[in-house]
């Protein structure tokens, strides 16, 4: 297949625009914007710059998002710098995946996968969210015999000792080291990300347009569902 000059010039600054911007919304750049939906060529020219670049190029709705694999530490973020972010300095790896429960229970909380929306309720306050991790990971231990308490590489057991071992303090702690601080440092990253609205004053959560469409058209189809719930102890393990 051959490109015009015009094309490659044009996918080039589409792909840039993505690097720089992560997204491109049509109301923000409407002629790069329609040269990506309205040419096959340029499409297919940047979905190959992302193919080389370790990501995904997808469209949900009227916005053209840039995806890094999960591999990708260049474009995206490392363990490493998840842990440091998310955890407390003297973090261990039960930290950090405790940090990534945290995330997978928020997302059950507010997306059930059903219907033509996969949202499933508006907000979410942060003691409810608090309340929910301490349930679903001793709901994990009952369920799962010592052998089995590993499930995708979460063991519950060790995440329950990381959640226990942070102090209980009055809403509004910022601290890695309490239960509180744990969870707005966790919600202040998804919230630099535009995934999350964090209403500090309210303790409140609401999901962002972005994270909707994300859900409703990447990550809640079945396979990749009932992974999630799996590793919540929600379905069995098959």
């Amino acid at each position: 297949m051959g490109y015009e000059l015009e094309e490659i010039t044009l996918s080039q600054s589409i792909f840039y625009y993505l690097i720089e911007h992560r997204e491109l919304r049509e109301e923000d750049n409407i002629s790069l914007y329609k040269a990506y939906t309205e040419n096959d060529n340029i499409m297919d020219l940047v979905k190959r710059q992302g193919i080389i670049a370790e990501s995904l190029i997808e469209r949900y709705g009227n916005i053209i998002y840039l995806i890094p694999n999960e591999d990708n530490t260049y474009l995206g973020f490392s363990k490493q710098n998840l842990k440091s972010i998310l955890c407390k300095s003297t973090a261990t790896d039960k930290d950090y995946y405790l940090s990534q429960f945290v995330i997978l229970t928020l997302l059950v909380e507010f997306y059930d996968g059903q219907g033509s929306s996969s949202k499933a309720r508006d907000y979410l306050r942060v003691g409810d969210l608090l309340n929910s991790v301490s349930e679903r990971l001793k709901e994990g231990i009952e369920s799962s015999d010592e052998e089995s308490q590993d499930i995708d590489g979460l063991a519950f057991s060790n995440m329950l000792e990381a959640f226990e071992a942070l102090r209980s303090e009055e809403k509004g702690s910022r601290a890695k080291t309490t239960k509180e601080g744990f969870v707005y440092n966790i919600l202040k990253f998804l919230q630099n990300q535009d995934l999350v609205d964090f209403i500090e004053e309210d303790e409140m959560v609401k999901t962002t347009k972005k994270l909707d469409q994300f859900m409703d058209y990447n990550l809640l189809n079945k396979k990749n569902y009932r992974r999630v719930l799996r590793v919540l102890g929600v379905v069995e393990n098959e």
